[in-house]
C-alpha cells in the first residue's frame, strides 16, 4: 500500500525565512525540512565545522606529519565502493601534495573480504612493504587485521565513518565521527569526508611546522569534486555540513574545474557537467564507479580518479561503463529469479524478505535487495554463494528499522547463526553458513514482527503540498536546481488534484499523461507504470525541465497518483 501525505510546515519558521529574503516556496520547503536559520543555507567553505571537533584528528595530523618528515612508506587500503574509491583518490592526491611517499591497494572483495582483514595485511606487506597503513572508509571493525599489522611492525591509522562494534581495533589513531566520545556535531560525514578532514588537519600541522605557508600550501579545495561524488553516492544524510561539501564540489564541476576522471565519467554517462546535480552523482557517475568494485576490482575506478591524463581517464571511464552495462544485465537476470522465488510471497504475512539463489553474483546482491525493498517495501536481505558452504548477504532497509541493530539482535539471540556482520541503519552485510539460511530467515522475521507496525510497512510518499500556478516555470526549476537536495534533505515533491485529459503507454512501460488544473495543461510521465488513471487524480510529482528539439518545457514526473 502507498499513501500520499503532506509534510508539515511550521508557519513561523517559514515566515522568518521568507522575511529573510528567501523565495516564498523555498522558505516553505526549507522550514518543513527542519531548516530555520538562513545561515544554515550558506554553502561557503568558511561555514564548515572545524576539523578540531573530530576526536584524535590532531594526533592523526601529528603522526602523519612525522611520517612524512621521516619519509615513511604509506599504503592506503580502501573500500571497494564509490565512497571508498573517492576517499582513496582524495587521500592519495592530498598526501602526495604534502610530500608523502604513498601508494594504495584495493583488495579483491571476493578473495579477501571486507575491511582490513589479516589476509589483506599479509598481501599489503608482501606487495608494498609499508611502514604505515591508512584505511579509508573501512577499518573500524578490523580488530584482527590491525593486530596482524602490529605483529608485522606496521602502524595503522583508521579513518572511517561506519558504526563501531563493542570493541575498537587497537590502531595507532582512529578518526571516525561515530566512535564513542567523539563530539563532532555532524555524525554524517562519508568516508571521503572524514579523510578530507584529516588532510585539512595535516595541512594545518605542516603550516605550524613551517613546511608551508598560506601561499605555498596545497589547495585542498581542488579535491572537492571527489568529496562531493563520494558523499552523494554513499547516500549519507546531507546535513548542513555535507551540503556545503557537495555544493562546493558541484560548483567546481559546473565551472569545468574537475579532475580528468570525473569529467570522463560525466561524458561517458551522457550527462552535462556544466549543469551537474546531486542526481547525476548518485545515479550516473556513482553506479559506474561502483560497478568495478561489484564485478571486478575497484582499482580501475581509483585509477580513473587519480590519473591526470585525459586520454587515460577516458579509456578507463569507457571500461567502467562497459562493466556497468554487464552489471545491469546480471542484475536484471537476478531480479527475475528473485521474483520467481517470491512468487507466493504474501506481504500481509511477512514483515521482512530473505532470498538466496546459488547462481547469484555476490557483487550485485545489494542492488537486487534494494530493488526488492522498493517493490515490496520490506527490509530485504539477498544472499549469494561465497564458497566452502558459506553464503553472503546484503541487506537494505526501510525507515524505522535499523538493519545493523536487527542483525546484532539476531546474533545475540542465536550466537552461532551469523559469522560476521556490519553496516548502517539502512544497509548492512553479513555471512552465514548456507545450511543456516532458513533458521536465519526465521530469526530475522521474528525481529521484523517485533519491531515493525502495520503503519511502518506502508510506503508513504511525503509531499510538500500544492504548488502555486505561477511557479510551474523553468525559472523556478533553475532556482530549485541551485539547492543541494538528497538523502535527509528530500528533493521537493508537490501534490495536487488534476483532471486527466489524455493518457497513453510509452515504450510498453511508461504512462504518458496530459494533466489539467485551473485551465493550465501540463505534460506528465509516470515511469514504470502502465495501469491507466481515472479522470480525476491526486498526483504527487516532481518538476522537470524537459528539453526537446531545442525548446525546454516543464513536465511533471509522477511519483504516485491515486483517484481524487
Amino acid at each position: 500500500m502507498t499513501r500520499i501525505t503532506h509534510r508539515p510546515c511550521p508557519f513561523r519558521e517559514s515566515e522568518m525565512l521568507r522575511q529573510g529574503g528567501i523565495h516564498p516556496v523555498l522558505a516553505r520547503l526549507f522550514a518543513s525540512r527542519g531548516l530555520t536559520d538562513p545561515k544554515d543555507l550558506s554553502s561557503d567553505l568558511s561555514a564548515l565545522i572545524l576539523p578540531s571537533g573530530l576526536l584524535h584528528i590532531d594526533a592523526a595530523a601529528v603522526f602523519l606529519a612525522d611520517a612524512i618528515a621521516a619519509s615513511k612508506r604509506m599504503v592506503i587500503v580502501a573500500d571497494y565502493d564509490c565512497d571508498g574509491a573517492t576517499a582513496c583518490a582524495v587521500a592519495l592526491r592530498g598526501l602526495r601534495a604534502m610530500g608523502a611517499n604513498v601508494d594504495f591497494i584495493v583488495p579483491n572483495r571476493f578473495e579477501y573480504g571486507y575491511g582490513l582483514t589479516p589476509e589483506i595485511v599479509a598481501l599489503t606487506a608482501r606487495e608494498k612493504a609499508p611502514d604505515i597503513i591508512l584505511t579509508v572508509d573501512n577499518g573500524i571493525a578490523s580488530i584482527e587485521g590491525v593486530e596482524e599489522a602490529k605483529r608485522r611492525g606496521i602502524e595503522v591509522v583508521v579513518t572511517d565513518h561506519h558504526l563501531p562494534g563493542d570493541r575498537l581495533p587497537d590502531a595507532r589513531v582512529i578518526v571516525n565521527p561515530n566512535q564513542p566520545a567523539c563530539g563532532f556535531p555532524s555524525k554524517n560525514l562519508a568516508g571521503v569526508g572524514v579523510v578530507f578532514y584529516v588532510l585539512l588537519a595535516l595541512r594545518a600541522e605542516l603550516r605550524r611546522r613551517g613546511v608551508f605557508d598560506a601561499q605555498t600550501q596545497p589547495k585542498l579545495d581542488s579535491l572537492l569534486d571527489l568529496v562531493a561524488l563520494g558523499t552523494v553516492a554513499d547516500v549519507v544524510k546531507l546535513d548542513t555540513n555535507n551540503r556545503i561539501l557537495v555544493a562546493q564540489g558541484l560548483k567546481r564541476m559546473r565551472a569545468g574545474r574537475m579532475h580528468a576522471g570525473v569529467a570522463a565519467l560525466f561524458r561517458v554517462a551522457g550527462r552535462q557537467a556544466r549543469c551537474a546535480t546531486p542526481f547525476d552523482l548518485g545515479f550516473a557517475l556513482g553506479p559506474r564507479l561502483n560497478a568495478a568494485g561489484r564485478l571486478e576490482d575497484m582499482s580501475l575506478g581509483i585509477e580513473c580518479l587519480v590519473t591526470d591524463d585525459e586520454g587515460r581517464a577516458w579509456a578507463l571511464a569507457q571500461q567502467l561503463n562497459e562493466i556497468n552495462l554487464k552489471r545491469r544485465e546480471i542484475e536484471a537476470e537476478m531480479q527475475d529469479a528473485a521474483l520467481l522465488h517470491l512468487d507466493d510471497f504474501q506481504p500481509s504475512r511477512s514483515s521482512t524478505i530473505c532470498v538466496f539463489d546459488d547462481a547469484w553474483h555476490q557483487g550485485v546482491i545489494g542492488i537486487v535487495a534494494s530493488r526488492l525493498k522498493e517493490k515490496f517495501y520490506r527490509p530485504t536481505i539477498t544472499f549469494a554463494p561465497a564458497g566452502d558452504g558459506w553464503i553472503k548477504g546484503s541487506g537494505r532497509s526501510i525507515a524505522g528499522f535499523h538493519l545493523r541493530d536487527a542483525l546484532d539482535l539476531v546474533s545475540k539471540r542465536a550466537p552461532s547463526l551469523i559469522d560476521k556482520f556490519g553496516g548502517h541503519a539502512m544497509a548492512a552485510g553479513l555471512s552465514i553458513r548456507a545450511d543456516a539460511f532458513e533458521a536465519f530467515s526465521q530469526a530475522f522475521e521474528a525481529v521484523g514482527q517485533a519491531w515493525l507496525t502495520e503503519q511502518q510497512l506502508e510506503r508513504v510518499i511525503e509531499t510538500d503540498g500544492p504548488l502555486e500556478d505561477a511557479y510551474f516555470t523553468t525559472q523556478f526549476i533553475e532556482l530549485m536546481d541551485g539547492i543541494v537536495w538528497g538523502q535527509g534533505f528530500a528533493p521537493p515533491v508537490f501534490c495536487d488534484e488534476f483532471r486527466v485529459v489524455s493518457q497513453r503507454i510509452l515504450k510498453d512501460k511508461h504512462l504518458k499523461l496530459l494533466l489539467e488544473r485551473n485551465g493550465a495543461r501540463y505534460d506528465a510521465i509516470w515511469f514504470g507504470r502502465t495501469d491507466a488513471l481515472g479522470e480525476r487524480a491526486r498526483v504527487a510529482f516532481r518538476l522537470d525541465a524537459n528539453e526537446y528539439n531545442g525548446t525546454t518545457r516543464v513536465q511533471l514526473l509522477v511519483e504516485h497518483a491515486e483517484p481524487a
